[in-house]
């Protein structure tokens, strides 16, 4: 049978405009798929450029940069205890492209009310490193240890100074809750976060509290001496200084940081960024980078992360409640 030639014509059309259907609907669904499809992406930090925070999370971003295949790019968002930064990513389209460097510092902000949301105003992707925090002392102080320190803060009530990161900071907290169970009362001194080792170091404060990279380096230049790590196992950068609990003083107070994003995040996309922060994680150069920085790391899955989040800031809040730091109920 003759097929007249507008037929033919119009049955080629049909099979052209089928296959372009086709091809639309296989690119969406691969655009959709392939997040984050050549955007890239923004990584916000909560702290100052060149802390031992904000170098972590740009080792970070940059491994996880090669992971997605796209630029991850860190704008730091400092101030207010983590608030600020808090605020300016609740406010983005929840699509991927905005992810937070976070920390404990959502529930202290939150609980202290610099925040009118806590941390479920966000969708966690995954935990990434924890950091213990430390009792330092000048190298050239009386006290050798963490029990030689209380005994000297009990026997001289409110005469020692401990500094600490800041009012309201993990540090702080930490430090207030070290010696409320130690029974000693010490005067405690926030500064901010750049000036609490060269305070200790002028002699302005006999103690700080304070993380492991802002330490490491003048520990090992024999400037400072560790009495105890805060936490609950020994620190991987001091393995020879004993925790609080080994002292006789029951107090564990690690400080997590992990990656989160604004809630309603695509579950496919979370997964996407938790399997890039995985192997960045697991990768050499990331564990030799947390090496040089004196932090530990964490990795753990969202569902996980979650139950150490929640856990937190409970126990942030009785915390906060116990010290008079916490919100009052509206």
């Amino acid at each position: 049978m003759h097929t007249p030639q507008h037929s033919k014509v119009e049955f080629g059309a049909r099979i052209a405009a089928g296959i372009a259907v086709a091809v639309c609907a296989l690119a969406g669904a691969y655009a959709q798929e392939e997040f984050p499809a050549g955007r890239p992406i923004e990584m916000t930090v909560l702290f100052p450029a060149g802390t031992s925070a904000d170098v972590t999370a740009r080792v970070l971003a940059e491994g996880m940069s090669r992971q997605l295949n796209t630029n991850i790019v860190v704008v730091n968002r400092p101030g207010a205890g983590g608030a600020i930064g808090y605020k300016y990513l609740a406010a983005q389209t929840p699509d991927g492209h905005h992810i937070v460097w976070n920390s404990n510092s959502i529930s202290t902000s939150y609980h202290s009310g610099m925040l009118a949301f806590d941390y479920k105003a966000f969708d966690l992707v995954a935990q990434v490193q924890v950091e213990t925090p430390l009792l330092v002392v000048k190298a050239d102080a009386p006290w050798k240890d963490l029990r030689e320190f209380i005994a000297a803060a009990r026997a001289t009530p409110g005469k020692l100074t401990v500094g600490n990161s800041g009012a309201g900071s993990h540090t702080h907290m930490t430090s207030i809750a070290l010696f409320r169970a130690a029974g000693a009362e010490v005067v405690d001194v926030p500064f901010g976060a750049a000036q609490v080792i060269p305070s200790l170091l002028g002699g302005h404060v006999q103690a700080v509290v304070q993380l492991p990279g802002a330490l490491i380096a003048h520990v090992k230049a024999g400037s400072l001496r560790v009495l105890a790590a805060l936490s609950a196992k020994r620190d991987l950068s001091f393995p020879e200084v004993p925790t609080a609990r080994e002292q006789g003083i029951n107090i564990g107070a690690e400080l997590w940081r992990g990656i989160a994003v604004p809630k309603g995040t695509p579950k496919k996309i979370i997964a996407r960024l938790e399997d890039a922060v995985r192997k960045t994680v697991a990768s050499p150069e990331f564990v030799k980078s947390c090496e040089r920085l004196a932090v530990t790391p964490a990795y753990l899955p969202v569902a996980e992360f979650g139950k150490v989040v929640a856990r937190e800031d409970a126990e942030i809040a009785q915390m906060m409640q116990l010290l008079g730091l916490k919100k009052s109920a509206n």
